[in-house]
């Protein structure tokens, strides 16, 4: 059975593949002398040296280019890639499963450019919520007693100023049987509630690091969908989850863009499940009942799923923020 060794092996060649068409892109000509041994060169790299046969004198604009190249692979696959992850998402997955890969970008890489397009959406909508509430709240502002009880994500950091007073004996739950235990998180609640920026930043923090925990956790929840189904291995499903979130992830991203002018913007997430519903048919082949099934399962998993890291994530940012 495949594992996850075979989805490094398949990003490491495709970066690899990726860096031999750069470096023979911006190598200097052949025959030229590598400038740290003189030896003529007969490739990308010096055959003496291992050197990269490049010239490093470089504007300031071709560094530019240069960098968002290497960050985004603009040789023309990205373009080709996003409009089949969303438009035809079973072809695109089908068709790196069966290896025709050359042509779109690495399921590993975009999953990593839409995770930072995520964050740094879900940022500036927050910033735009805290200015807007902040405005609302000043004194003889029309929207002043609104501002002050509820919102958007604004309205997190006045839910967070009702712990101020919190009780030890406040604290309930399963492993806050021991004073101890209630009187440590009680006071980290009241610390957050007198510094909830503090707070959100360290939740945020861990708030990223978790998001990579999703990747392992789909796979696991598809395999055992699929656990009968011959032919269907652990990396398919790693594929098929790094694709999928991709997508979850761009829908979140306008989302948050979105809903910076208008509540409506989120209504863009109707059409995860039919995307999800395509994606998978077509990746799998399976029917439309099976489809539907596997993915009412995966809904109640992945809501059970979603809980749990957020409840990691507060706690994680409670037991660590300065």
């Amino acid at each position: 059975m495949a594992t996850g060794d075979e989805l490094l092996e398949a990003v490491s060649a495709d970066t690899i593949s990726h860096e031999l068409k750069r470096a023979a892109k911006h190598s200097l000509p052949l025959g030229a002398p590598c400038l740290n041994c003189h030896t003529p060169l007969t490739g990308p790299w010096c055959a003496a040296c291992g050197q990269r046969g490049e010239k490093y004198s470089r504007s300031i604009w071709r560094l530019t280019t240069e960098a968002i190249e290497g960050l985004t692979d603009l040789d023309g696959r990205l373009w080709q890639t996003v409009p089949r992850l969303i438009l035809r998402p079973g072809r695109l997955t089908r068709d790196y499963l069966d290896g025709h890969r050359a042509v779109q970008v690495s399921p590993f890489r975009i999953f990593l450019l839409v995770l930072l397009l995520v964050f740094f959406a879900g940022g500036e909508s927050l910033n735009h919520d805290t200015q807007a509430a902040n405005q609302d709240a000043r004194p003889g502002a029309p929207n002043a007693p609104a501002a002050s009880t509820h919102g958007n994500k604004a309205g997190f950091r006045y839910a967070l100023t009702q712990f101020r007073d919190v009780k030890d004996t406040d604290i309930n739950g399963v492993g806050l049987e021991t004073p101890a235990a209630r009187a440590y998180w009680a006071g980290k609640l009241r610390k957050a509630a007198a510094n909830p920026d503090a707070f959100i930043a360290s939740a945020s923090e861990w708030a990223h690091r978790l998001a990579v925990v999703m990747l392992p956790i789909a796979a696991l929840m598809l395999s055992a969908l699929f656990l009968f189904k011959k032919n269907v291995y652990v990396f398919d499903h790693l594929i098929f989850s790094m694709h999928s979130l991709s997508f979850q992830g761009l829908l979140l991203s306008a989302g948050f863009a979105g809903a910076t002018a208008s509540a409506a913007a989120w209504n863009v997430l109707w059409v995860a499940p039919v995307h999800l519903f395509f994606h998978m048919r077509g990746t799998y082949r399976t029917s439309v009942v099976g489809t539907l099934l596997r993915m009412l399962v995966l809904f109640f998993a992945s809501a059970v799923q979603f809980g749990v890291m957020i409840l990691a994530m507060v706690m994680l940012g409670l037991a660590t923020f300065q």
